[in-house]
This record gives structure tokens, sequence and C-alpha cells, in this order.
């Protein structure tokens, strides 16, 4: 369920806007001369206008100076965390759950040891399914869990997705916006009843396909003393 915001205070506010300005400075090479530019016009017409009209422009041209720097920093800082996102494991489950509105996710509800993984998202539009991973390998874990909730989920719109850069598949910075396009066809009380039935269906753990790790594996001494008995 979506949980409840967290009141921030104002000084951890600017801690988490100096965190993002470094970020994206560090990932983006246009960001600090297009931030230098949303200071320096707007300030430019401030002094303009503050010369031809009169003192009253000055508050103005200030507040529409940090509008024009926060404009950017939301456009470039996206961006930037998209890119930084590109091929990293769990990366469209995280950015599902940073998103606004109502969204149930639930990572890797199915998943292999070469960190492929399916992950299960509730919402008004349905329910998606978001693969990650190889190709060949995971599209057998999302054929899977189709057929799995196929028979559970009742009239609710289904709807799946490949992430990555190949054909039919969908680049991870288009997911925000190609998730929220989707029609709404859930209500707010049928988002809750799915979520609780599919939270029954999903509780219990599931073993990752595959090889079993190495550190996971039992020592070959417990092999031995099973077949002494």
């Amino acid at each position: 369920m979506a949980k409840p915001q967290e009141k921030v205070s104002f000084g951890q506010r600017l801690k988490q806007i100096g965190m993002v300005f470094r970020f994206t400075a560090k990932q983006d090479r246009w960001f600090a001369p297009l931030v230098a530019a949303a200071v320096l016009i707007p300030l430019a017409l401030t002094v303009v206008a503050v010369l031809f009209w009169g003192w009253l422009w000055l508050p103005l041209g200030i507040l529409f100076t940090l509008l024009a720097v926060l404009i950017v920093l939301n456009l470039r800082s996206n961006a930037a965390m998209m890119n930084a996102a590109e091929g990293q494991p769990g990366a469209a489950a995280q950015i599902m759950e940073n998103m606004r509105g109502d969204w149930r996710v639930t990572p890797a509800v199915s998943s292999t040891t070469q960190m492929d993984m399916v992950h299960l998202v509730i919402g008004r539009p349905g329910v998606i399914l978001l693969a990650e991973g190889n190709p060949q390998r995971v599209r057998g874990l999302l054929g899977q869990e189709k057929r799995r909730l196929a028979k559970v989920i009742g009239n609710a719109p289904l709807h799946d997705y490949m992430i990555g850069q190949g054909e039919d598949e969908l680049p991870i910075r288009k997911l925000r916006m190609t998730l929220m396009r989707l029609p709404r066809a859930l209500s707010g009380k049928d988002v809750n009843a799915l979520d609780k039935r599919l939270k029954a269906l999903t509780a219990r753990p599931q073993m990752p396909k595959g090889a079993i790790p190495k550190n996971m594996r039992p020592p070959r001494s417990a092999f031995r003393q099973s077949r002494g008995r």
C-alpha cells in the first residue's frame, strides 16, 4: 500500500536538494550551464524591470529565478536518474516505488539467480508486470506470472512490459510516462481489494530458479553423513 508521507523539516529538504544538485552535476555535463542560464537570464530581466518600473519587480524577479532553477533541476535530475538506472537490476521497481500516486509495488515476485526478475505493480490502470533481465530467460518468468495472475485478478486489466533497449522492449526512461498514460480502469476500492488478494497469493516466498549459489550450498560433509546412515 502507499506509505504515508513523513514530514520533512526545512533543513532536511535543503540537504535533499543539495544531494540532488551534486548527483545531477556529476551525471549531466549540461546541468551547470543550464542552471547558470536559469539564474542569469531572469536576474538580467529583473534588473531591466527594476530600472524601468521600480523596485516592485525585485521580489518577483527573485521568485522567477528560483522557479527557473527548480524547473531545470527537476527536468535534468529525472533524466540523470534514468540514465544512472539503465541496466541496473531492480531499477524498474525502484522507479515505481518513487512515483507519485497509489502504486502498490512488490519487487521480484519471480526471479532467477542470474538477476532476472519480474516485479508486480497494482494501480488504477490494473495489474502491471515489469520484467528485467536477459530476454530469453525472463520471458519464461513473465509468462508464468501472467498465467498465475490471470486466475485470480478477475476482470482487472493485465499489462506486461519487458524493460530494455531491444525490439518490443520498453526503455526504462519511458517507464514512468508510459504507465501514467494507461487508462484508469479500477477504483480505489478495487485496487485495495485486488492488493489484498494478490498479497495472499504472493505471501509464500519462491525459490529463485537456476543453479544454487555456492554460498547457499550445504557442505559436502552433510552429504557424506547422510550416505553413511
